[in-house]
């Protein structure tokens, strides 16, 4: 894919979804871990976080090898906590196991969503395809053990 302007534009919107959905994620698991009591969830939580904190900073790279700055202290679309996790943190507050849980899967199915639609979509790159779809293979991943907990 030949590289425009126009296109490059679009690649960087892409990638920032993505992002701005994974810093979600990383701020909502590293919160699941806060507020969840078993020992042994909080180490998973904050193991996913981690692994979303990974995610951004691969995709940051991305965008930073097309040229673009990833400066997210501007407060825009990054800058606003997605509203599937906002709700979660409601949920939080009880320490409420269960509904911990299941605000998990609703962010993660989330972010799955917007994963398929990046690689729907087409504006990535080649070696940019690969790692969305590791990266999403992974949240996939991470959403089966989190229901497998639930049960």
């Amino acid at each position: 894919m030949i590289h425009t302007d126009e296109t490059t534009k679009e690649t960087v919107k892409t990638l920032e979804g993505l992002i701005s959905i994974l810093e979600d994620g990383k701020l909502g698991y590293t919160n699941a871990a806060e507020h969840v009591e078993n020992p042994a969830m909080k180490t998973d939580f904050l193991e996913y976080a981690r692994e979303r904190a990974l995610f951004i900073v691969e995709l940051q790279d991305e965008i930073n090898k097309l040229g673009k700055s990833t400066d997210t202290s501007g407060g825009g679309p990054l800058g606003a906590l997605h509203r599937t996790w906002i709700d979660i943190k409601s949920s939080f507050t009880g320490g409420d196991t269960e509904a911990i849980i299941n605000a998990c899967v609703t962010g993660e199915e989330a972010a799955i969503e917007k994963y398929k639609n990046a690689l729907e979509e087409n504006h990535l790159e080649h070696n940019q395809v690969s790692i969305v779809s590791k990266q999403l293979n992974s949240i996939q991943n991470t959403l089966s053990q989190i229901k497998i907990k639930a049960n």
